[in-house]
């Protein structure tokens, strides 16, 4: 195996980072890839992560790094606002792009990215980790063998970050949804800090029913913060899953998955994951020999292997910018129903939302630029933590 070259931009501003873990599981990927460059505006941030991964050659302009390095593949691990702006900068020096999640802030400016990277022949994907999960990968397996038999409904429960419970169950059923239909309201809770920092005494509410072909429904909803945390299950004629659990109907029993470790080198890494039916459903892990275990590692690895694979094999990605749109677009369905009313929104979208609007209009405000057209001029906007996403609707 050639690796490939790679850079960063988004040092992390701190070691348990997002950021700072895509490093470390690259590092550990060395039949893949190669470190060239890491890239960041605080030069303090950037000089840190190249010193704990090994990084030869720091840079705190992306243009700067992008002309000098020309990597075979670029990470952008930047706030969310900025990942259109990173993406088609990236895209124009026609290299190959990951992006953190989500694909966007809205589906214009998705649709936007990819054809920027189909003009310039490069390979997109997208940094979505939970359907990587060895759990859910097992989960999706336990439904195409057919134990749960006709799939009847799903249940979801996510916290914040709807996108990726919504990428859970879409995954595991294996369709794509017909229609949504939402509710969504801001309501008082005890006061805390928002993911900006600033202080907060409100969080929105919202919930929606969505309809998938042969009669399937999924009940969502995003509480505000309480005792329930993120979780989803998925029911059939013949049974049902619930959390890390398999439950078979008719006297079949409950099974649990089980996580399965090997030793190497004095360290316990999983090996496999499976439930013990007859015959045992398994999902092995790809990177026992890289010692990469935990589960969002698995999926780090995942996301980075099939870029990996793009690349040197001329395929698409395995979730790229098709799946991530289709999660995102979800989310963007029940927000616009809420919006006008709580009246069902038909799958696809065939045009941007008064709900995306205000999500333009937005961040118009704050930075200067339209996401789309204003590109050029945003390379050096303030992006901050918090997106405007985050402001409109209380989304992360």
């Amino acid at each position: 195996m050639n690796p490939l070259r790679i850079a960063v931009i988004g040092a992390g501003a701190y070691e348990t980072s997002r950021s700072r873990g895509y490093q470390a599981v690259i590092k550990q990927l060395t039949d893949f890839y190669t470190f060239c460059a890491i890239c960041d505006r605080n030069a303090e941030a950037c000089r840190a992560a190249a010193e704990a991964y090994d990084i030869p050659a720091q840079y705190t302009d992306v243009e700067d790094m992008l002309q000098s390095e020309k990597p075979d593949v670029v990470f952008c691990l930047t706030p969310t606002d900025s990942l259109n702006v990173m993406a088609m900068t990236v895209a124009k020096h026609r290299i190959n792009v990951i992006t953190e999640i989500p694909i966007a802030i809205s589906l214009p400016i998705a649709d936007a990215i990819t054809e920027t990277c189909r003009q310039n022949g490069v390979k997109y994907e997208i940094a979505e980790n939970v359907w990587h999960w060895p759990h859910e990968q097992l989960k999706q397996k336990i439904v195409r063998a057919g134990l749960l038999g006709k799939i009847r409904h799903a249940r979801l429960w996510y916290a914040s970050g709807s996108y990726h419970g919504i990428n859970a169950v879409r995954m595991i059923l294996g369709c794509e949804p017909i229609r949504a239909l939402g509710y969504a309201a801001e309501v008082p809770t005890q006061p805390y800090t928002g993911y900006g920092d600033e202080a907060m005494r409100t969080r929105w509410w919202e919930s929606g029913i969505i309809e998938f072909p042969g009669g399937i429904t999924c009940l969502y909803e995003m509480p505000p913060p309480g005792a329930r945390g993120s979780h989803w299950e998925i029911e059939g004629t013949e049974g049902h899953l619930s959390g890390d659990q398999l439950t078979l109907y008719n006297g079949g029993g409950t099974y649990q998955i089980e996580d399965v470790y090997t030793e190497i080198e004095g360290e316990q890494v999983l090996d496999y994951v499976r439930i013990e039916t007859s015959p045992p459903i398994v999902w092995s892990n790809p990177f026992v020999k890289y010692k990469i275990s935990a589960s969002d590692d698995i999926a780090k690895a995942s996301i980075l292997h099939s870029m990996y694979r793009a690349v040197t094999e001329g395929i698409e990605p395995a979730y790229g910018p098709v799946n991530a749109r289709r999660d995102l677009e979800l989310w963007i369905a029940i927000r616009e129903s809420a919006r006008r009313g709580s009246v069902w929104i038909t799958l696809p979208i065939q045009e941007t939302t008064g709900f995306e609007r205000q999500i333009h209009e937005a961040y118009e405000r704050k930075y200067g630029g339209h996401p789309i057209s204003g590109v050029e001029t945003l390379k050096e906007a303030p992006f901050s933590r918090a997106s405007v996403i985050w402001a409109v609707a209380g989304w992360l």
